[in-house]
């Protein structure tokens, strides 16, 4: 039932130095900006972030792939990748050793935590990680023309659009089970492999596997399932508001292919909403094993 990444919700303490990053540095733009409507927030089960600041950009290749930034106050005990939930977006560009030549040439707020390198299982592939203005982690990666292996779309520009959100939990089998049997997605046995950024933010071994698979519902977007050291806790989080950093990942879907017999465990029931990136179709949002937000778009409406 899903069929592509509609935004990344990103919470920023400051929504205009974050704004400024993306357009200044990736050359995103600025397609709609305002308030945060307070039956919006409602309906995700955080009022605490009504008419809060919030700007939806555009990658320049106009891909309808989405970042929304929303101004919240930071939150206590949040640290990058040592939480459950969305940890990670992986942006499809043209070029990362460009790139990172440019953000160190332009003193970029985009701190590099891992060097361009060719991926193991695919040498084609290159891949850098840096800590946004949010502490987002954002991968920088290049698909070759033709595709990968699982995607088959390389970028439209310098950098382009969101094409892998990394999940992170404590429970490989509950997150393969939450994708396959209650959103009807594809997922793949798992496999273990070493991730560097893990390695380093766990202080583990240089040679410490984790399990991972993959929920491959498209040809052009994946989402990709850590199993996290048992260090990892529940995402810190104020009650009634929004998670920290990488709150939220909205997915066009098609509703009329959920799976049948099952009552998804929406916080509020889809409803039609406003604004250009909804379109007046429903909406609605739900927590999955890992504790991460997943907001569900039915883009099969106009």
């Amino acid at each position: 039932m899903l069929t592509a990444i509609l935004a990344v919700t990103l919470v920023v303490n400051d929504i205009e130095t974050a704004s400024d990053a993306y357009q200044r540095h990736l050359s995103y733009q600025v397609v709609d900006r305002g308030e945060l409507e307070p039956e919006l927030a409602e309906a995700w089960g955080a009022p605490l972030a009504a008419r809060s600041p919030y700007a939806i950009l555009q990658p320049k290749s106009g891909a309808q792939t989405y970042l929304r930034l929303i101004e919240r106050p930071p939150t206590e005990g949040y640290r990058v990748m040592l939480s459950h939930g969305w940890n990670s977006n992986e942006i499809l560009v043209e070029d990362p050793v460009a790139l990172t030549a440019q953000f160190r040439r332009d003193e970029a707020p985009f701190a590099i935590i891992g060097e361009p390198k060719p991926l193991a299982s695919s040498p084609a592939v290159i891949a850098m990680q840096a800590i946004g203005p949010a502490g987002e982690l954002n991968y920088f990666t290049r698909i070759p023309p033709g595709g990968g292996t699982f995607i088959k779309t390389s970028a439209q520009s310098f950098v382009d659009r969101s094409f892998i959100v990394v999940l992170g939990g404590p429970s490989m089998v509950a997150m393969q089970q939450f994708y396959r049997d209650v959103l009807g997605a594809p997922v793949t046995d798992s496999y273990m492999t070493t991730v560097s950024v893990l390695q380093r933010a766990y202080d583990l071994p240089s040679d410490h596997q984790t399990r991972l698979a993959l929920v491959n519902f498209s040809d052009g977007f994946l989402i990709e399932l850590d199993e996290y050291p048992e260090a990892a806790t529940a995402r810190p989080q104020r009650a009634g508001d929004l998670p920290p950093a990488m709150a939220m990942v909205s997915f066009c879907a098609d509703f009329s292919r959920l799976p049948s017999g099952r009552e998804l465990p929406w916080r509020q029931a889809p409803t039609a909403r406003r604004g250009d990136l909804y379109q007046g179709r429903r909406a609605g949002v739900l927590s999955g094993a890992a504790g991460e937000w997943i907001e569900l778009v039915d883009c099969t409406e106009r």
